[in-house]
């Protein structure tokens, strides 16, 4: 608690306590409890040192999604048994995203069998309340409850950002797991409405929230499901617990890792730097190293191809993206002397551009370098290339569609006649 001040405590769950911060009203201090249950409360225990893992986890899972993009109410780490948070107004809904069939799913689905794969992820929604034992609700459930938070009323719009959101954030942490060769098997998220009336995700996201197999091997798991089917519980089995739960808390400090990849634009003239610049701070805002440099294919070709050799030799996965104008000698080149992909991005002017394009188009047998005409799509398609060896690269691909798609429902939020 040192250095802050606790105002009342807004809540106390089965797992952790919020408390307000007088001087910081839009933000909550969450302290986590040396607390396990499982069965909406029926069994519990008391675990020494859970705080501290679930605080661990909970920090490292929501600074890889924030780093990906997804919006979420973590503001900082406190100390090892909390952090501050946005304050926010909790819908009481539990969003469940599963890749493989286990659980309860197969109780109320009987007849599939375990490990029964989804794809896509199947989403389902459970009301919150502990003494009816959290009941399944369907879309049309949901959105006939008129749920109110944070002065919003939850209806299908509402339902659209939280139902896209869980799966990209299922998703973007399946990837970031399978580096670490485990499978991501499930998890439950919840969201919440800020002060400023955003619906973020929210609550905690640890052990508790997932099912997760290394190996994919169900025997190997390292999830509160060890908890939940103790036949008896003793000091022994709690350790071992506690022991899986230290394993995931040190594993989720691996799975937010610095680039791996670059993207290196090579310009055919400084006269193309308000191209290149467009390009270098795109592949910044997703976390992609990027290299401007400048040669000309014909007027410097052995130039051109050492600076070609010099990013080889670095011996990570690597994007060349050529910026020429008039006749584009430079993409070709980079094409025929090089395994690794180039995309073309000619500057084209109104004047001549269309003759111009020609030389990015129609190229000679052997070479396979792709044009694109503006830079945005030059960083999309360097990104999407090399997100196949980069899993950041790739959440943050994944977060920049959601939100696009979400903005576009927005925009039709609020033009609509039954908004």
């Amino acid at each position: 608690m040192a250095g802050l001040k606790l105002g009342d405590k807004i809540i106390e769950g089965k797992t952790k306590i919020v408390y307000a911060l007088p001087d910081d009203p839009a933000n909550v201090y969450i302290l986590s409890k040396d607390r396990i249950t499982a069965g909406d409360g029926a069994r519990a225990n008391d675990l020494a040192g859970k705080a501290v893992i679930s605080t661990a986890t909970a920090t490292a899972i929501f600074d890889l999604l924030s780093s990906a993009g997804i919006k979420n109410h973590f503001v900082r780490q406190h100390d090892d048994k909390s952090f501050i948070a946005q304050r926010c107004d909790m819908i009481p809904i539990e969003w469940v995203t599963r890749r493989l069939a286990t659980g309860s799913f197969l109780k109320r689905n009987v007849g599939v069998k375990e490990g029964y794969r989804f794809s896509p992820p199947k989403l389902e929604t459970f009301f919150k309340d502990d003494e009816n034992h959290d009941p399944q609700w369907s879309y049309e459930q949901l959105i006939g409850a008129k749920l109110e938070a944070g002065g919003r009323v939850i209806g299908r719009d509402e339902v659209e950002v939280m139902s896209r959101t869980t799966v990209a954030v299922f998703e973007v942490l399946e990837k970031a797991w399978t580096t670490q060769n485990c499978t991501l098997v499930d998890m439950k998220i919840e969201f919440g409405i800020n002060t400023k009336g955003e619906i973020v995700l929210a609550d905690l996201i640890d052990s508790d929230s997932w099912r997760l197999w290394p190996s994919g091997d169900r025997r190997l798991m390292k999830d509160k499901q060890v908890y939940r089917e103790l036949k008896e519980v003793t000091a022994e089995a709690l350790d071992e617990v506690k022991r899986n739960f230290q394993w995931v808390a040190e594993r989720v400090k691996l799975l937010q890792t610095k680039p791996s990849a670059q993207v290196v634009v090579l310009m055919g003239s400084a006269t193309d730097l308000e191209h290149g610049t467009k390009i270098s701070k795109g592949c910044q805002a997703l976390g992609i190293p990027c290299d401007v440099r400048v040669s000309s294919a014909h007027k410097g070709t052995e130039e051109t191809l050492r600076i070609l050799r010099e990013y080889e030799g670095d011996g990570i996965p690597c994007v060349f993206i050529a910026i020429a104008g008039r006749s584009n000698g430079l993409g070709p080149v980079l094409s025929g002397n090089t395994s690794y992909p180039v995309i073309n991005c000619p500057p084209v002017k109104a004047d001549w551009g269309a003759q111009d394009v020609w030389s990015s188009l129609r190229l000679p047998s052997g070479l396979g370098c792709t044009t694109v005409l503006s830079p945005d799509a030059a960083v999309l398609a360097a990104a999407q290339i090399l997100s196949l060896s980069d899993h950041m690269i790739w959440s943050r691909l994944r977060c920049k569609q959601l939100y696009t798609f979400l903005g576009l429902k927005d925009s039709d939020k609020g033009v609509r006649k039954d908004k």
